[in-house]
């Protein structure tokens, strides 16, 4: 239902407006003063305001932000008895949608809120659509409870407010697009665009005009001026995946814009400037990358301002549970299957097993085992290389092996520490995420922090 506050103390006038408005199919609501059209212009379903400017208690042009600022989505026409020209530059200044004066304009009124009514509207399924996606994207889709997961949600929460590069690392498959999206949508740029480019998927030429777009005639096969991705990125996220795998001589390129953000398109001479907020991810190890000079080392600090490790899935295995529940839900759905199930020794040999390709490794094995399961979930569900695979927990140490010794040493040292992870980590020169592992790896005791 198309509604309409109208806000004005001339009552005869007012009901006259309102018959001839509700005649149109509109629903109408009315008000005589300032403060009764600010008790109902919080309600979400008004698209558009026909407002007086002399009213008892205020003036309507000086109504429109207080308007505005309650209900953003609503259009606000205003109306006066003496339109003058400073009135209604004002009024639009104040976010008025149109100023127009009573007995002159009256014609105008009705395709006026149609024009209005259209365009809030459309604001408000943009809202909605906003919403859907916010939430499809937020850190609470990421799946995991264990605590090197939280542990990088955390930080990505914290980053996310800001307009900080951040650096994405962790192995294939460890869901980094996927913080990086939530990062993006939970940033104050979620309404403009994310656009993102997997530096591994194209030649040097290809990701140079993807990244930096062209002029027509720049080369053989330019048929038209092409927008880049940095251009397409201005005021919102430009995600740059395996950024290790960039050309040397690109990345150059990119310094200087991420210094100055600017750029020039190939085969133009005019600068561009764009506002983007860069989150880049690899798989590499950057910096021994920069310092065996295949990653220039300038590019790589400028990047590394804000680095958040995602830990493999082997080092989450309590999350295991939780996403083959997720994985399996969705592909059953998939395969119009009802929800299968599996047996504990299924799961068991899930988390046992190393996942070398982490959550898309899973995702793929899950799919599989859906596809060619009529009932419960078996090992026999499982591929050959997963089925056959050594248990981590089952591989026997010896009393006179390196990992014996490994496994003796953590636990004094969290012993020393009282279970404090954050300190043995930092005594034993690792990353907590690895500690995590090794605690997993060899079944330490760890009650403390």
């Amino acid at each position: 239902m198309k509604t309409v506050l109208i806000i004005d103390d001339e009552e005869k006038l007012r009901s006259l407006l309102a018959r001839i408005i509700r005649a149109e199919g509109f629903e109408v609501l009315e008000a005589g003063d300032c403060k009764s059209g600010l008790a109902k212009i919080d309600n979400p379903l008004i698209d558009a305001v026909l407002c007086d400017v002399r009213l008892p208690d205020g003036n309507g042009v000086e109504l429109v932000p207080i308007l505005k600022s309650r209900n953003p989505q609503a259009e606000i026409i205003l109306l006066t008895a003496n339109g003058n020209i400073a009135d209604g530059v004002q009024a639009m200044k104040n976010g008025a949608m149109d100023y127009i004066v009573k007995g002159d304009d009256n014609d105008k009124i009705l395709p006026l809120l149609d024009k209005a009514i259209e365009k809030a509207q459309l604001k408000k399924k943009v809202k909605t659509l906003e919403a859907i996606v916010s939430n499809k994207f937020s850190f609470d889709k990421v799946i995991g409870t264990s605590q090197p997961i939280n542990d990088a949600i955390s930080l990505a929460k914290k980053v996310a407010a800001t307009d900080t590069a951040v650096l994405l690392t962790g192995e294939t498959g460890t869901g980094k697009e996927v913080f990086a999206q939530a990062i993006h949508y939970n940033s104050p740029r979620a309404d403009k665009n994310f656009v993102a480019l997997n530096c591994s998927a194209f030649g040097r030429d290809m990701i140079e005009s993807e990244l930096f777009g062209y002029r027509q005639g720049a080369f053989t096969g330019a048929q038209k001026d092409k927008r880049g991705l940095l251009e397409e990125a201005h005021n919102g996220t430009l995600f740059l995946d395996e950024i290790g795998e960039l050309p040397l001589e690109l990345q150059a390129k990119l310094l200087r814009v991420l210094e100055t953000h600017e750029f020039i398109k190939l085969g133009d001479t005019k600068t561009i400037k764009s506002n983007f907020r860069l989150i880049a991810a690899t798989n590499r190890d950057l910096k021994t990358e920069s310092e065996q000079h295949r990653f220039r080392a300038d590019l790589y600090f400028r990047l590394n301002v804000f680095q958040i490790q995602l830990p493999p899935l082997r080092d989450r295995v309590k999350d295991i549970p939780l996403l083959l529940d997720f994985f399996l839900d969705y592909f059953c759905k998939q395969s119009n299957k009802p929800n299968l199930g599996y047996s504990k020794d299924f799961l068991k040999h899930l988390e046992s097993y190393e996942w070398n390709g982490n959550i898309r490794e899973l995702k793929n094995v899950v799919e599989r085992a859906v596809i060619i399961s009529d009932g419960e979930l078996e090992i026999a569900s499982l591929p050959s290389n997963v089925q056959e695979s050594v248990p981590l927990k089952s591989q026997q140490l010896s009393a006179f092996s390196m990992a014996s010794i490994e496994k003796l040493h953590i636990q004094k040292v969290l012993n020393y520490c009282k279970g404090n992870k954050a300190e043995t980590a930092r005594l034993l020169e690792i990353g907590i995420a690895t500690l995590y592992r090794k605690i997993e790896e060899y079944g330490l005791q760890s009650s403390g922090q």
